[in-house]
């Protein structure tokens, strides 16, 4: 695993960092993830999209709202180190990439899968931010067990009849439309007969009830179909071949090293933070436990920024990285959770007031984090999941 930057790569990453100086306070200012935050914190919402429209626009220009995208439709045709380039200074700067599903998704799904008609309308407008999609895939009995939804959707002629429900949508609510898989032939074994469609979110029959989190957020949501009527030219690729369409891998940059220069900025912000604060504020701020602490959070996060080098490094090598993404999604998501429980002891009793009314503990952003940080080990593949893949996968323990 080569850490160093060929003389290429180093000339990329300076153009990296001189675009960052010219435009990058076009992409901060916006909503943060505080502790107690509310819905428009999330960075959904259409008035945080049209605050970093600036920032958008100025990716586009260099393609790097795509950096994967081949550039014939729009992309910037990056390397896997240029994305990884690009991304690690991104995250060092404290901003990132605006795609959204539209981007990471649908678009290279469409690039594969998608009719002609479908690309000339779709991919221009994902890259102008003219359409917000999000992405209706878990139900409440389909979650890690994906291919056991029971969203169903009925031929009629040139149409789909569409009935069923969607839950832990990111989004959905500010979404504009929606990709997503249900099911045409229930007669099929579970991996076929599913096929994958697009609707509108104010399409009829569509009810949207977003979920409020244990953080006081509103991110996930649950969606609502019935007898919606899904045209047939908006099915992506073959019928009862949507799961194949689904599960289409993408050339992006999938190392995690926006999550740990992320870890390792948070990490930055509270030692800032236990040095200024006075001293009524931070209980534990001299306490040797709390320090202790803090080395051990400081150390795990130069190892999760390791896991994301080897990630790339596979990836550089035209591989695809398997039980090493689960090693490194585990191991990042749950060290998430230790700094959100460290932050929390830095204040002692005051770290449990979630007001933002207060000045104690950073205004109730320490308890606020503790209880976002519970989420991020079950997001995109619970820790059981990714341990399940280890143990197969790379360590090639039998199956239980």
């Amino acid at each position: 695993m080569d850490l160093t930057d060929a003389p290429a790569e180093a000339e990329f990453r300076q153009t990296v960092k001189d675009f960052i100086a010219e435009h990058g306070d076009k992409g901060r200012g916006g909503g943060g993830r505080g502790g107690g935050g509310g819905d428009e914190e999330s960075g959904w919402s259409r008035e945080a999209r049209e605050k970093g429209q600036s920032w958008r626009d100025a990716l586009v220009d260099r393609g790097w709202i795509a950096p994967a995208w081949p550039k014939e439709y729009g992309g910037a045709g990056l390397s896997v180190k240029e994305q990884f380039i690009l991304n690690e200074e991104l995250a060092e700067a404290g901003l990132s990439n605006v795609g959204g599903f539209g981007v990471m998704m649908l678009g290279p799904t469409l690039m594969v899968h998608g009719t002609e008609e479908q690309k000339a309308e779709i991919l221009p407008a994902i890259l102008a931010g003219e359409v917000v999609w999000c992405q209706g895939w878990s139900e409440p009995g389909a979650g890690s067990d994906l291919a056991s939804l029971q969203t169903r959707a009925a031929r009629d002629g040139d149409e789909y009849v569409l009935n069923g429900q969607k839950i832990w949508t990111t989004g959905a609510q500010h979404a504009d439309r929606m990709y997503m898989l249900a099911r045409t032939d229930p007669d099929a074994p579970k991996h076929r007969g599913i096929s994958m469609l697009m609707l509108g979110m104010k399409d009829p029959g569509v009810s949207v009830r977003p979920l409020t989190t244990m953080a006081n957020t509103q991110t996930f949501n649950e969606v609502f179909f019935e007898d919606v009527r899904v045209p047939v030219a908006n099915r992506i690729g073959e019928e009862n071949r949507g799961w194949y369409a689904g599960m289409t891998l993408t050339d992006f940059e999938r190392s995690g090293i926006g999550n740990s220069v992320g870890t390792q900025r948070a990490l930055k912000g509270t030692l800032a933070y236990a040095k200024n604060a006075p001293d009524h504020e931070t209980v534990l701020k001299s306490s040797g436990t709390w320090r202790l602490d803090f080395v051990d959070r400081w150390i795990e996060a130069d190892i999760a920024r390791l896991f994301s080098y080897l990630n790339n490094s596979i990836q550089d090598r035209n591989m695809v990285p398997n039980h090493e993404a689960s090693m490194s999604k585990l191991f990042t998501t749950e060290l998430g959770q230790k700094i959100a429980k460290t932050n929390l002891k830095l204040f002692g009793l005051y770290g449990t007031l979630w007001d933002r009314n207060r000045p104690e503990a950073m205004k109730g952003r320490p308890a606020g984090g503790f209880l976002a940080a519970v989420s991020s080990t079950i997001a995109g593949g619970t820790s059981e999941i990714q341990r399940n893949i280890i143990a197969t996968r790379g360590l090639q323990l039998p199956r239980g």
